[in-house]
């Protein structure tokens, strides 16, 4: 089957789209290559375009959810934490990104069907979901990107296996559809005060740090800028308040890059877990989040988003060596170690 052509977005990344990852996968092998293979130029990261309509209605009132929660007293937000799951379940606000407040839960399984030695041992996945209004938005959006998600997985399989045989990736998406360990996370990141950084030479990462995610595969929605209004009104949806603001990733190359995802797509990207089940042959996405300096009187906004982790069950091997478990289980002990909250 021949591949299709690669399609780019005007900031170079591979772009394909939902009807020929649905009818004809295999013949995106190639863009799937280019996107999250090893050459210096690849991106790690893969937009798909043409979706349902329905997603541009599902983002849009879930993000601007996100904005309304972030509006709530701190005292108010508070309740919902979980501390329990090291705050990996509800409203999380804290080190090292002040910036930045967060709000998570599973939108595929509300109660996983898992030993009770799981729960114990695994709060962060296999906690209770906390919600504050916006359930059913949470889960539309989620559940839709869930979908392609799993939809993209099944299409990578023949590229991931080519990078190492009989590994985890042989059945990737099956590994997700089947994981009861799915989280979603609602981001919200607070307008820049007067006195945090917001000048051309602020740091790249200046509103989210530079991290990689410990997913095989994170879905990404196109991220809404809000512009605060009167006291009472609906904020106003405008455009990011300087072209250096948003979502920068590092190439396989090094190269840092901005990457825009245009409002009608999904983005994917690949993360840490992917890394070690393909003994690095795939590695993941370095990425972070700068302010970037706004034009005068562009007033406070804020940046909302929602990003979906693809991930398997805790007792699924990454390697001969380690299962998934194990290696989440290393990475909050040292992330919350380092940073407190998550």
């Amino acid at each position: 089957m021949a591949s299709q052509p690669f399609s780019f977005t005007p900031e170079g990344a591979v772009c394909i789209s939902y009807p020929d990852l649905i009818s004809s996968p295999l013949t995106l092998e190639a863009s799937i290559e280019k996107a999250f293979g090893s050459n210096p130029t690849s991106l790690g990261l893969i937009v798909v375009r043409d979706l349902p309509q329905e997603y541009v209605r599902y983002r849009e009132r879930l993000l601007r959810l996100a904005h309304k929660f972030s509006k709530l007293d701190e005292s108010v937000r508070e309740k919902y934490t979980d501390p329990s799951s090291r705050y990996s379940f509800g409203w999380s606000h804290g080190k090292p990104d002040f910036l930045k407040g967060s709000f998570y839960a599973n939108p595929v399984v509300d109660s996983p069907s898992v030993p009770d030695e799981h729960r114990k041992l695994y709060p962060e996945y296999y906690g209770t979901n906390i919600f504050e209004g916006f359930e059913q938005a949470f889960k539309d959006l989620g559940q839709f990107v869930f979908k392609v998600g799993c939809d993209l997985a099944k299409a990578c399989e023949p590229f991931a296996i080519k990078q190492l045989s009989n590994s985890t990736v042989s059945h990737l998406a099956a590994l997700i559809s089947t994981s009861q360990t799915t989280k979603a996370r609602l981001l919200h990141y607070f307008p820049p005060t007067d006195d945090s950084v917001q000048s051309e030479d602020e740091p790249i990462d200046s509103w989210c740090g530079f991290h990689l995610d410990h997913s095989l595969l994170t879905g990404l929605c196109s991220a809404m800028y809000l512009q605060e209004t009167e006291t009472g009104k609906e904020s106003n949806v405008v455009s990011s308040p300087s072209p250096s603001s948003g979502l920068y990733i590092r190439t396989r190359g090094g190269d840092l890059t901005k990457v825009t995802i245009p409002v009608d797509c999904l983005a994917f990207q690949t993360g840490e877990a992917l890394e070690v089940a393909t003994a690095g042959r795939l590695i993941a996405t370095p990425h972070c989040v700068r302010v970037g300096a706004g034009a005068p009187g562009t007033g406070k906004v804020s940046r909302e988003t929602f990003a979906l982790f693809m991930q398997p069950n805790v007792d699924e091997p990454l390697s001969p060596a380690v299962t998934f478990g194990q290696f989440s289980k290393r990475v909050f002990d040292e992330h919350y170690t380092e940073n407190g909250k998550a």
